[in-house]
């Protein structure tokens, strides 16, 4: 009894006082507010990393440490180096946000901790997460029947996605080096891992041919599922994606998708970047389409700009994605006469589960969905405003925008184009204010400008083509 009473005195400290809290939370919260306050002037990349070795210089110990030591120790080692992701100057890879009311939706989750899995055990939070999903599905055009679940990413939905469509298309062992996946060589990479992770990695990839703005070619496509057929292999997916990372393409959905259901294809649509331009009436004509596909990865922290870990995948045919991913535990019998939602552990890989859904349901409702529209037609807006300076520099430019994301690259007098370009990118980031990526595109070094931060506006932009111009005048 003694030795109970010694641990619940110290266990006791994993629950502090309101005074202990209220002490820590404000050291947090203005911290934080600071940081806000300050985003305009702290970079948005610097190159030196070493400030991050102090965290392998304070190991775990038996010991508290005090709050300021805390926070110091964050500031120089966690917000000064690297790259600024909640930074404007954000404009590289496809940037996310990191809105403010999202932070106090993960506060106000992880507080109460309520289970998002299971609907008899939360009951609420599910059907927040199945009603943000159905919003979602509708947005595309898919029917109220659709399902989903919200993952911590794009390359966590991808792989769901192809499960299911491993396990509806019965792709078995034995058929799997005659089986054939369709794709273009710009979709992102974590499709190429997840067809690997799925145990599909022996499965014929047919790398389909690209029009000059990078996008799958329709007739090639259905060529290539013909005389693969005539072969006697058996075309079992493609997938298509609504805004690639190098370019910002757009497949042409519609057709892909009349070609996928004609011969009897998995039609996934990888839209984790571009899904929610859909809320804008350019995003709903270059995503026409979409509602053709079987299934479709969408990502909320990037263009809902809400911050990391939120993920979705929806699926048109509920009892795939359910015999995919549905298993029953003797421990979990007491749930079974809760089926009035369908819970998220039956849909997903996983069962302990965060609740993710009010991340994005309560800016949803503090704001409403005019302020993200707005901020989705500025960032389109802000593509061909810098697509059309650009070139009146000299600059050689890539594709026509089609969402927000614009390849180009100077080609100077004497220098060799490609290194060139590699050091102009340098000295973009060495500066720090604006931080951009570049990418190879038929083997040229190009220089990518991806617009998609809600803190980024004009100003961004005109301070990016002010370095720019300076950077190559005269060569």
């Amino acid at each position: 009894m003694k030795e109970l009473e010694e641990l619940e005195r110290e266990a006791r400290k994993l629950e502090p006082t309101a005074n202990e809290r209220r002490i820590v939370r404000e050291g947090v919260v203005n911290y934080t507010e600071r940081f806000i306050n300050e985003i305009e002037t702290i970079p948005a990349f610097e190159g030196e990393r070493k400030a991050s070795e102090v965290f392998l210089n304070s190991p775990v110990s038996e010991e508290p440490m005090a709050l300021p030591q805390i926070l110091n120790m964050l500031e120089k080692g966690l917000d000064e180096p690297g790259l600024n992701p909640a930074s404007g100057g954000h404009l590289g890879y496809i940037p996310g946000g990191g809105i403010y009311y999202s932070a106090l939706g993960d506060y106000w989750a992880d507080i109460t901790n309520r289970y998002a899995g299971i609907f008899f055990a939360g009951p609420g939070a599910v059907r927040m997460e199945n009603m943000l999903i159905q919003w979602t599905a509708e947005l595309a055009g898919y029917p109220k029947t659709a399902v989903g679940n919200l993952t911590s990413g794009g390359s966590i939905a991808n792989l769901s996605a192809i499960v299911t469509a491993r396990d509806s298309k019965k792709i078995t062992s034995d058929k799997i080096k005659k089986t054939v996946i369709y794709l273009s060589a710009e979709v992102h990479h974590c499709v190429f891992k997840a067809i690997r992770i799925a145990g599909l990695g022996e499965c014929i990839v047919r790398h389909l041919p690209l029009d000059d703005c990078y996008r799958i070619k329709p007739q090639e496509l259905e060529s290539l599922i013909s005389a693969d057929k005539q072969q006697g292999l058996i075309p079992f997916l493609v997938v298509a994606s609504a805004g690639t990372t190098d370019t910002g393409s757009v497949d042409p959905l519609h057709a892909i998708g009349e070609i996928a259901a004609k011969h009897k294809l998995w039609f996934h649509v990888d839209a984790a970047y571009g899904g929610y331009f859909l809320l804008t009436d350019h995003g709903k004509k270059v995503l026409k389409g979409i509602e053709l596909s079987d299934s479709f990865a969408i990502d909320p922290h990037k263009s809902l700009f809400l911050p990391y870990g939120l993920g979705m995948l929806i699926v048109k045919d509920k009892a795939a994605l359910y015999n995919s991913h549905y298993y029953q535990a003797n421990y979990m019998q007491d749930t079974l006469g809760a089926n009035e939602e369908v819970s998220p552990a039956d849909l997903s890989p996983e069962l302990t589960k965060h609740f993710r859904g009010l991340r994005l349901w309560l800016p949803l409702k503090l704001l409403g969905l005019k302020p993200f529209r707005a901020a989705l037609n500025e960032k389109l807006l802000l593509a061909r405003y810098f697509y059309g300076e650009i070139q009146k520099l000299g600059f050689e430019v890539g594709p026509y925008p089609e969402l927000s994301v614009v390849t180009y690259r100077y080609v100077p007098k004497s220098d060799d184009a490609n290194a060139f370009n590699k050091s102009l990118m340098e000295e973009v980031q060495k500066d720090g204010r604006v931080f951009i990526s570049s990418t190879m595109l038929d083997g040229k070094f190009m220089l990518r400008l991806a617009v998609l931060s809600f803190r980024t506006h004009k100003s961004t932009i005109d301070i990016l083509l002010e370095q720019l111009g300076s950077l190559t005048k005269g060569k």
